[in-house]
């Protein structure tokens, strides 16, 4: 499972004109999934994410969790996050896991962002063609990958 968190000052998702989910200061997270996450994969990126301290302290070092600033979430399935680019120009997404997998999984890490910072987090909706439009704040991205542990 891949993880691009971004810190923002605001982010949403339009999906066919509407806006589905919008956060001021927070994270826009891009969360790619792959057939051989499981829950583990979900509870260890989940507490690495809401850990995470990204945020500036009064000295303007980032010392800060999401819960320390009362940030927010904005998750969005990203499935090309899982692309490989080894062999010639066109993609291929052969180890981005299929919806049956994706989408429970997907859900999964919702309910566990939910609860972890002990508010509702925003979303997309999986599989739609969303439009992701953001403020990033520094700028601040980070990548972690659940299979890239040590």
């Amino acid at each position: 499972m891949i993880a691009v968190i971004q810190r923002v000052s605001e982010a949403s998702v339009t999906i066919e004109g509407k806006v589905e989910g919008k956060i001021d200061a927070g994270y826009l997270i891009l969360l790619g999934i792959t057939h051989e996450d499981t829950k583990e994969d979900i509870e260890w990126l989940g507490k690495k994410i809401i850990g995470m301290r990204i945020f500036g302290d009064e000295e303007g070092k980032m010392n800060l969790d999401l819960k320390s600033v009362n940030g927010n979430i904005l998750l969005i399935s990203q499935f090309t996050l899982h692309a490989s680019t080894k062999k010639g120009n066109r993609p291929s997404f052969i180890d981005a896991a299929r919806p049956e997998v994706a989408v429970p999984l997907y859900e999964q890490m919702i309910d566990f962002l939910n609860k972890e910072l002990e508010k509702p987090i925003q979303t997309g909706i999986f599989g739609a063609d969303m439009k992701v439009a953001l403020l990033n704040d520094g700028p601040v991205t980070i990548i972690i990958d659940s299979k890239n542990r040590i």
